[in-house]
């Protein structure tokens, strides 16, 4: 007992001269000192409404997406790779899907951008619950492609075979659900949507209660990767007229889905861009001056985003790709063309490209026009070039994983 007591004081006297030296090496940490921030927030504490005023003033708020998504973790390498003390600070919240993003930039206080697919303002629009609400939103920039997974049991060849059946979509007013409901009735498809969780739609898809399972996510999808029923396989959309509009060309490969494509083969099947998007605040506000700031700090830091820690899908992402029926965010605009980045994308014409550029154009309308005649003849040339931007990006492939 005497020696566990003498082990006691020991240890006591050895801490207090720990902590004393401490003292006396000035190593003793004030909360306080530890950042700007936190000074500032102490200082709001006793009151000084300068204080609020540059926390609001430097805070850009941001809606991601669901937990788990790519979107989630978008946002938090922005906050990460952007943040710079009382300068910037990018605030990332998380989303309940698409449609809610939309309502939240519009009607949540502090709310000043978040990502959001490109396809949900037509649908919003198309089903009659907004009225010229693309006018209400700008494009920072369109981010990466999200392709639309069909998993259905291999009687099912073609996408009109879902006519009449019982198709799972994920949780209502979520992004699959609406580029669902967008494709099929584009497609004059008349399907039973079934919203049920991804996880969940598996099972009963294996089960034989439900006839498809819809997921649109960045290739290669996570969850898709882990399908090995031999009963299954990825149903191919064409790339019909009526979806060119708001969607992309895009292919699954065997390199995607080793489970459910044969060897070296592939599956035709369409793509929709996922958007950061704001608010369309006038020039002379607020709110336009935080989001200006924020451009500057976002564009100027593609390279470092594209870069390990951070998500592959950055690498991804091209700032001057256009965005059909959207207006850019003016600063955005502005940014580019100081910095001379290509934009060469318009309605009536794209002949400003350098001859290296012009060369890979017109390879690319060669090669699409052998697979669907008339293909050149398009006179959609802003839907031709960004169909031809996505075409040389996946020359490139970067490799993700959601």
């Amino acid at each position: 007992m005497g020696r566990r007591i003498g082990w006691v004081v020991t240890l006591a006297t050895m801490l207090f001269a720990f902590v004393t030296g401490a003292r006396a090496a000035g190593s003793e940490f004030d909360p306080a000192s530890v950042s700007e921030s936190l000074q500032a927030i102490f200082k709001y504490g006793k009151g000084q409404r300068e204080t609020v005023e540059r926390l609001n003033a430097n805070t850009v708020t941001l809606i991601s997406g669901t937990i788990g998504g790519t979107y989630v973790q978008f946002g938090a390498d922005l906050a990460s790779a952007l943040d710079d003390g009382d300068n910037l600070r990018v605030l990332s919240i998380i989303g309940r899907g698409s449609v809610q993003s939309v309502a939240d930039i519009l009607f949540l206080k502090g709310v000043d951008l978040g990502i959001v697919r490109s396809d949900t303002l037509d649908y919003l629009e198309k089903k009659g619950y907004a009225n010229n609400i693309k006018k209400q939103f700008t494009y920072i920039t369109k981010l990466y492609n999200e392709e639309m997974h069909v998993v259905a049991p291999k009687t099912i060849r073609t996408l009109s075979d879902l006519e009449g059946k019982t198709v799972a979509v994920d949780l209502p007013n979520g992004g699959t659900f609406v580029t669902s409901a967008m494709v099929f009735e584009r497609l004059g498809i008349k399907a039973n949507f079934a919203y049920i969780e991804q996880r969940l739609a598996y099972e009963r898809l294996k089960a034989g209660d439900i006839d498809a399972m819809i997921a649109v996510q960045g290739k290669p999808s996570k969850f898709t990767t882990g399908i090995k029923d031999p009963d299954l396989h990825l149903v191919p959309i064409d790339y019909a007229k009526s979806l060119q509009p708001d969607y992309l060309p895009a292919v699954l490969t065997s390199d995607d889905y080793p489970n459910l494509i044969e060897p070296g083969g592939r599956i035709d099947t369409i793509a929709v861009p996922a958007v950061l998007a704001a608010y369309n605040w006038p020039p002379n506000t607020e709110r336009y001056r935080k989001l200006e700031r924020f451009v500057d700090a976002l564009f100027g830091s593609i390279p470092v985003l594209q870069q390990p820690p951070f998500h592959p899908t950055w690498k991804e992402v091209a700032i001057h790709a256009p965005l059909a029926g959207w207006s850019r965010f003016r600063a955005a605009q502005e940014w580019l063309n100081r910095k001379s980045v290509v934009g060469m994308a318009s309605s009536k014409s794209v002949g400003m490209a350098s001859s290296d550029v012009r060369r890979m154009f017109e390879q690319f309308l060669t090669g699409n026009q052998a697979r669907s005649p008339g293909f050149a003849q398009s006179e959609d040339h802003e839907a031709l070039f960004r169909q031809f931007l996505e075409w040389q990006k996946r020359q490139k492939p970067a490799g993700r994983l959601k």
